[in-house]
């Protein structure tokens, strides 16, 4: 049989998921929010200067009889020291993520748990992303694995290995080729949501974080090295302390930890410290 193509593949992932979901009752519950997060200590590999960033985001997390989906898409806006492409202006990014998750106890009727462990689930999903700098990345990544989910008082906490494999452009005069087939690569992924009070305040401990593997040569041919990439914040329902809104209106602080951006590594960018002020609106 032919080797499917990204597109082929990509398309497979979104039928499977689409018919999994549809074949399904309607969903259990659902969180739908817009967020907003802000900072200025940003980075991009081969840039030296810190980037003051805007982040508009669309969140939406749903629960149906066999598994979940998990939908969000970040819009990013950079100021000048991130140019756009011919211009003084800075760079605007979009970045969606899309994971399906099938849980094998509800899809068995066999319980899956063991230990620490609730359940165990299969995990698949892509990431798609454009930015219109000189560079024009177009991400397109593709994974798939198990998923433990572990037995928490309140919230989640997801521990998963994935198999990544990712393609992407590069329209810089720099790059000796412009698109690129990395290797495949493993990635493991941990995301939490671990709500909690103090006295009357309701707050939440939330984010993610993920290992990926080195992914064979870069646009320069270039070895590429294995990095990380965490954002985390901790966030206040200011709704509840101020009218009584539960689950409407959350403000805190957050933190984005990256190494080695992108796989790169010896060159000013690829590393990010940078705290962030968030909000959420959840409807």
């Amino acid at each position: 049989m032919q080797e499917p193509t990204p597109k082929r593949r990509l398309g497979a992932v979104l039928l499977l998921g689409g018919l999994v979901t549809g074949s399904a009752q309607a969903a259990t519950w659902s969180d739908t929010f817009l967020g907003y997060r802000y900072g200025t200590q940003f980075t991009e590999p081969g840039n030296s200067r810190d980037v003051e960033k805007h982040v508009l985001q669309f969140t939406h997390v749903s629960s149906y009889s066999l598994g979940q989906n998990f939908l969000n898409l970040d819009l990013l806006q950079s100021d000048s020291a991130d140019p756009a492409s011919g211009g003084d202006t800075g760079a605007t990014e979009a970045y969606l993520t899309y994971r399906h998750q099938l849980h094998l106890g509800k899809l068995t009727g066999e319980p899956m748990a063991f230990g620490p462990v609730k359940e165990v689930a299969l995990t698949g999903g892509f990431d798609l992303n454009t930015k219109n700098t000189a560079f024009a990345p177009r991400k397109r990544l593709l994974v798939a694995g198990p998923t433990l989910k572990f037995d928490v008082p309140q919230g989640f906490v997801d521990l998963s290995l994935f198999y990544a494999h990712e393609w992407n452009h590069c329209g810089a005069g720099f790059c000796d080729v412009n698109e690129v087939e990395f290797d495949p690569y493993y990635q493991l992924n941990l995301a939490w949501g671990l709500p909690f009070e103090v006295g009357a305040a309701a707050l939440k401990f939330q984010g993610f974080y993920n290992y990926n593997g080195e992914k064979g040569e870069d646009y320069q041919g270039i070895d590429t090295e294995p990095e990380q990439l965490m954002r985390t914040s901790l966030m206040l329902d200011v709704g509840q302390l101020a009218w009584g809104g539960e689950n409407q209106l959350w403000a805190g602080v957050g933190y984005e930890y990256w190494r080695n951006k992108f796989g790169n590594h010896g060159k000013p960018g690829v590393d990010t410290d940078a705290p962030t002020l968030q909000l959420e609106w959840h409807f």
